[in-house]
């Protein structure tokens, strides 16, 4: 579920300037589909049904900028990814933009030449164990085996935690979610770490999920979110921009129940503008006026996608907690659209 710090900066680096300088937003419209990277599958976040349509938290940001940018939240080809062949699928160019509970760090930043678009959720790295375990604290977990996907932050977290705790642990290796689950469920390992939305929704997926335990640590700040080759400001701007749209359409109680109704006109010009009814913020971005309402009558505001795909009544059943927007005390919060 994270990202690869060790992947070959400069050989990413390469590839990212020489993608960069097509101009993604053009190759977008003249192709007509949007090439989307995502995982391989996690339930909530990213997963396909028994027909291969995808759905989930992350995807949803995938359909809003397609229907942003062509009209069409359908014109999606997702591309699974790895924690190791993410970074390298975006900088060759074979997708146009990550969506994949990624983590925006500083060399993924600065060191891969990536640029991330905003935070679509805040998380941090937790640790699941069966209840029979009978351990209350990852600090009680000396000498376990832990499943860990390799080539993510994961694993260098998970390292300064038990080196500060004067533990000790065996790593097993893994490479996918469903890997991790596999190896997890047949006692491979006592302990399966990655981002706590993760485990919440690896969980969910079990015959039992009462018989294993979220430990109450919380080791690193995991803020989530889709990004973008450098130096290709325009697409980033496309992105960045969605999901603002999608943040502030809840702040400004735009739904996808009343969108048809405010999108004619309001008597809150900050809506209107978002909406396309006055102002020019689409043509500025080479878009159509009303981009940001195709945006959010794709899956509908971030409220509603949060709580139709991880909200605590679905199968994943996470709290809004940081997510909430900070008018509720939370950390969402969107530039204004003027």
């Amino acid at each position: 579920m994270k990202k690869t710090v060790l992947l070959g900066a400069l050989t990413v680096a390469g590839l990212a300037a020489g993608a960069a300088a097509a101009g993604t937003l053009d190759d977008v419209k003249a192709r007509g589909t949007l090439n989307c990277g995502v995982t391989t599958g996690l339930v909530g976040f990213a997963a396909p049904d028994a027909n291969g349509e995808w759905a989930g938290f992350d995807v949803s940001i995938c359909r809003a900028v397609a229907a942003a940018v062509l009209g069409d939240s359908k014109a999606v080809e997702f591309v699974p990814t790895t924690g190791k062949t993410r970074f390298t699928a975006l900088a060759s160019g074979e997708i146009d933009m990550l969506a994949r509970n990624t983590t925006w760090t500083f060399s993924r930043d600065v060191d891969l030449k990536f640029e991330f678009t905003g935070v679509n959720y805040y998380d941090g790295q937790g640790f699941m164990v069966p209840k029979d375990l009978g351990v209350s604290s990852a600090k009680e977990l000396d000498g376990a085996t832990v499943c860990i996907q390799t080539g993510t932050t994961t694993e260098l977290n998970l390292a300064d935690f038990f080196r500060a705790n004067n533990i000790s642990y065996e790593p097993v290796p893994i490479e996918t979610n469903a890997e991790a689950q596999q190896q997890y469920l047949a006692g491979a390992c006592d302990v399966y770490t990655t981002d706590a939305s993760g485990l919440a929704a690896t969980r969910a997926t079990f015959d039992d999920p009462a018989g294993h335990v979220l430990l109450p640590e919380i080791i690193s700040k995991e803020p989530l979110g889709p990004l973008v080759r450098h130096g290709d400001h325009e697409w980033g701007d496309v992105v960045r921009w969605t999901l603002n749209a999608l943040v502030s359409a809840e702040e400004l109680g735009v739904t996808s129940a009343n969108i048809a109704e405010v999108s004619a006109g309001s008597n809150n010009p900050e809506i209107n503008r978002l909406l396309g009814s006055e102002g020019t913020l689409g043509e500025m971005m080479g878009l159509d006026a009303d981009w940001a309402k195709s945006a959010i009558m794709a899956g509908g505001n971030y409220g509603e996608i949060f709580s139709s795909n991880i909200g605590e009544e679905t199968p994943v059943g996470l709290a809004r907690g940081l997510n909430a927007q900070w008018t509720n005390g939370g950390l969402l919060y969107s530039p204004p659209f003027r």
